[in-house]
């Protein structure tokens, strides 16, 4: 009977969860954009430069071969192949540095919107890790909305709009990442997300 109601419960936990990573799933809605933030966008996802970081000092650079590793290890039961997670967690870094964005925030983003599925498309109509819109494509890019599933692509994409939110809220993270859901103003996507981070965090 024990057994019997443990395995309920752990349905039930399954089924929730399905359900929250359905409803987080992104929904970015098109809005109207200034001329220059629309051609500030634009430049940012037509900059086709591979990730290749640059460091001032030694000490950062161990400081990112440290976090390459940590991540790595974390991040391992998700994405098995050691290729593909050291180039995602290398892109991710990379562009999460290039909006001003927390990796860890972009990493917490991505396990709530995908779970760290390439080509998850969301009942939306969202694409890919960071589950962005394909009006995006035609918005500042050039409509190819297959473009979504290459990782840098999408990533690069999903960084600079969470970016231009957060520079539209006036830096409230909470404003931005619910704006980035389609859901701004109700708390459960900015409290998964925000979430999701700490696991992600990594001690500077």
């Amino acid at each position: 009977m024990a057994y019997g109601l443990t395995r309920l419960r752990t349905l039930a936990a399954v089924a929730l969860l399905a359900a929250s990573t359905l409803a987080c799933a992104g929904n970015q809605r098109e809005e109207a954009l200034s001329d220059s933030v629309r051609l500030a966008l634009a430049r940012a996802i037509s900059d086709a430069r591979p990730p290749q970081p640059a460091f001032s000092n030694i000490a950062d650079r161990i400081q990112y071969l440290n976090w390459l590793g940590t991540m790595s290890d974390r991040l391992r039961k998700k994405l098995p192949d050691m290729q593909v997670r050291r180039e995602f967690l290398e892109t991710a870094w990379y562009e999460s540095k290039r909006a001003g964005l927390e990796p860890s925030m972009v990493l917490g983003l991505i396990q709530v919107e995908s779970a760290f599925r390439k080509y998850a498309v969301s009942p939306v109509g969202a694409h890919g890790y960071m589950q962005v819109m394909p009006f995006w494509t035609r918005v500042i890019g050039d409509g190819d909305r297959r473009k979504l599933f290459h990782m840098q692509t999408n990533l690069r994409y999903g960084c600079a709009i969470l970016r231009m939110y957060l520079d539209m809220e006036g830096g409230d993270l909470y404003l931005a990442l619910g704006r980035y859901n389609g859901s701004r103003g109700r708390p459960e996507y900015p409290n998964a997300v925000l979430a999701a981070k700490r696991l992600w965090e990594f001690p500077s």
